[in-house]
């Protein structure tokens, strides 16, 4: 049995499952769907075609799926697709797709979204990543899983990070930021391996096969993408071979700094 405030607004055709929790002067949009065992804080607003999954915890003043901040945006057919047990804290803003995106943003299970967290059209967010306060996603971002983003950090527009990656507090990204590796700075750089994360998930060994492999990609001062394609040749790490084939498709290139090698 749903708990629903009788202060809370919901539109005629809104779906709502079992067990959901919503609070005084929530607004919930005719095309919204509340998966079972969903908690939505007093004063949030879910808008348009917005799906939520089950036992997703979203805190006050939350504004999910209000219409894209796009200046093309022309009222298409869009939704917003969230997953299950994510935490979505106060004052988060996510915005659907947009019809030049595919016109979803989808988000992933088991993610942490902190306190004015923005996330723009077309974002695609994988699973158990965490967002820290006013991380600020641009439209068509990629996260894979276990990124971690640090406070006050913007993102730019068509930037892909990929898994295990953590891009430290007060950066600004506008490159792509290959699989376990670890950025900061404005503008952020790698600064080496996210060897914190990595140890909490992998294997020693996989761990060493990703040192080396970073060494020769990173800090050999040879041309990237060869070494990229040399090392798919060699390795037998599924770990080394999603970093290099990460390497070889970046369309917003890798932020790393370049020995003399190549710079001449």
């Amino acid at each position: 049995m749903s708990n629903i405030s009788p202060l809370a607004v919901i539109e005629d055709g809104a779906v709502i499952g079992e067990n959901v929790t919503i609070g005084a002067f929530c607004h919930i949009s005719s095309e919204s769907t509340i998966g079972d065992g969903t908690t939505i804080a007093q004063g949030a607003c879910i808008y348009g075609k917005t799906t939520i999954g089950k036992n997703n915890r979203i805190f006050s003043h939350a504004v999910i799926g209000s219409i894209p901040q796009d200046l093309k945006f022309n009222g298409e057919d869009v939704e917003l697709i969230i997953g299950d047990d994510n935490t979505i804290r106060e004052f988060t803003l996510f915005n659907p797709g947009t019809k030049g995106g595919g016109g979803k943003t989808i988000i992933g299970n088991k993610n942490l979204f902190m306190g004015y967290v923005h996330l723009g059209h077309d974002v695609i967010i994988g699973n158990h990543c965490i967002l820290a306060n006013a991380a600020t996603l641009a439209g068509h971002v990629e996260l894979g899983d276990y990124v971690v983003i640090g406070g006050m950090t913007p993102v730019h527009q068509f930037v892909h990070i990929g898994d295990y990656a953590m891009v430290g507090g007060a950066s600004a990204l506008s490159q792509d930021i290959p699989p376990y590796c670890m950025a900061e700075g404005n503008r952020a750089t790698l600064r080496g391996l996210n060897l914190t994360g990595l140890r909490r998930h992998i294997e020693r060994d996989d761990i060493n096969a990703l040192k080396s492999a970073y060494r020769d990609l990173f800090e050999s001062g040879q041309p990237l993408k060869d070494v990229a394609t040399e090392l798919l040749e060699e390795t037998q790490s599924h770990f080394v071979k999603n970093l290099c084939n990460f390497v070889l498709k970046t369309k917003r290139g890798i932020p790393f700094e370049r020995k003399e090698k190549d710079k001449k």
